[in-house]
């Protein structure tokens, strides 16, 4: 997994998150983008499907499992970006 991807993760207790790793300068205003600078993303990057990755937390390590990646445009989510 590298830059731009759309990523899906679940945890253990069966938590899902879907979001596209970005440039910090791309996130503002956008719930589903994270910055590439951050704990999760470090964790997820050169990852791939069915993996595992350990993030480090300010409350310790949280365990994710990668679900799916995807290199999609917002066209192709529907999402305008708006």
């Amino acid at each position: 997994m590298f830059f731009g991807a759309w990523v899906e993760v679940e945890n253990d207790d069966g938590e899902f998150k879907k979001f596209r790793i970005v440039g910090y300068d791309e996130i503002y205003g956008r719930n589903d983008y994270i910055s590439i600078d951050s704990p999760m993303a470090r964790a997820l990057l050169k990852k791939e499907k069915g993996d595992e990755a350990v993030v480090q937390t300010p409350t310790g390590e949280a365990m994710w499992y990668i679900n799916s990646i995807s290199y999609e445009s917002l066209a192709d989510t529907g999402n305008t970006g708006a």
